[in-house]
Order: C-alpha cells, then sequence, then structure tokens
C-alpha cells in the first residue's frame, strides 16, 4: 500500500502539539477591521484547538 499524502491545504493551516491536539488559527482577522474592538482583534491572533468532534476527521489529512 502506497504512503499516504499530506493535504498540503490543511498543512498550511493546522499544527500537530507535542500532545497530538490540533491547533488552529481565528478566522475574521484579515479584512474589514476598522469596526472591531482592539481586544477582539486581540483574541483573534491567538491560536486554538480544533473541536473534538473534527480531530479525528482532520488528522487523516495530516499523516
Amino acid at each position: 500500500m502506497p504512503k499516504m499524502k499530506t493535504h498540503k491545504g490543511a498543512a498550511k493551516r493546522l499544527k500537530k502539539t507535542k500532545s497530538g491536539k490540533i491547533k488552529r488559527f481565528k478566522a475574521f482577522k484579515s479584512h474589514i477591521l476598522t469596526k472591531k474592538s482592539a481586544k477582539r482583534k486581540r483574541n483573534l491572533r491567538k491560536g486554538t484547538l480544533v473541536f473534538k468532534g473534527d480531530q479525528k476527521r482532520i488528522a487523516q489529512l495530516l499523516p
């Protein structure tokens, strides 16, 4: 059986943590930033973990 290939689109957006969880970046930070508060924009900079229900499906994209 051939090796599984990494999904390059997912690889650019997601990272595996040392414990095996998947880290992602937050959306809504690319444009129309004037109406968003500084606190909201600051919180959008931080990474967060992928929802537990999606984790198994996304893990298949990143062998």
